[in-house]
């Protein structure tokens, strides 16, 4: 593994800009149905990370897809302790490798629409993986939108023609922009930035293929950056199945 040229910090302050102000958005999201869904499995302590985070903030900030980045725990032996990563995450990261019948998880992992997982760096693979899935009906085929009244979040998500159909609707939280300076590890000296970082997740609900609502207060979201909602499916064995459907809830 090669170690990444570290960046300038007034690069960095740019960069962070920049990601900012592409996120400085409405409250809540628009109805635009997304692209595809990217979950990066990263860690501050491995090297082979930081050019995978930096395509990764790419995908951030082209809005098109929605993005989100679990940090691992399981390379903070290695000197650092990722001060963003948290056990859940790494256990979503088996469940993924359960699902594909791997034997074995690594970093950093690309996940795309819940089908199908790509080095993380590996830019060309993870854009034809987003085209080939949305052109083989394994994109996003439901759609769900986000209205709000003065004291609720209404997220409604759509029909779908596939037969028994059922999926959970998860809320992931996730953090505005990070800069961190790893003092400590493989990447001693870096100055990283991180984009949607997640910071929990949890069942909103039940969806069981036809068109529905599910109400959530807005206190559910104050002071937890954004928010997304996945409409993921279930294997009837519990492991985690593809994302049917996605999209913003709250910017950070």
């Amino acid at each position: 593994m090669k170690m990444v040229a570290f960046l300038e910090p007034v690069k960095a302050a740019l960069v962070v800009l920049a990601a900012c102000m592409m996120l400085s958005a409405p409250a809540l999201a628009g109805t635009d149905k997304p692209a595809g869904v990217v979950e990066l499995f990263t860690s501050q302590g491995c090297n082979s990370c930081p050019p995978a985070d930096s395509f990764f903030n790419e995908l951030v900030q082209k809005g098109d897809v929605i993005a989100l980045a679990y940090h691992v725990d399981y390379w903070d032996y290695l000197g650092w302790k990722d001060t963003l990563a948290k056990p859940e995450h790494t256990e979503r990261q088996y469940s993924y490798m359960r699902s594909f019948g791997d034997r074995s998880i690594y970093t950093p992992q690309l996940v795309v629409n819940g089908r199908k997982d790509f080095m993380g760096g590996d830019r060309k693979s993870v854009e034809e993986g987003l085209n080939s899935l949305s052109n083989s009906g394994e994109g996003m085929e439901v759609n769900l939108t986000v209205s709000e009244t003065k004291d609720s979040i209404i997220i409604k998500v759509g029909a779908t023609t596939q037969p028994a159909a059922e999926a959970n609707l998860m809320l992931v939280y996730f953090e505005p922009p990070k800069v961190i300076d790893i003092e400590k590890g493989e990447n001693v000296g870096r100055k990283a930035i991180y984009l949607n970082a997640v910071t929990g997740i949890r069942a909103a609900g039940v969806w069981h293929g036809k068109a529905a609502e599910f109400e959530l207060p807005k206190s559910e979201f104050e002071s937890k950056g954004g928010c997304a909602a996945l409409l993921q499916a279930e294997t009837n064995d519990g492991k985690l199945g593809p994302i049917l459907g996605a999209t913003l809830v709250r910017h950070p």
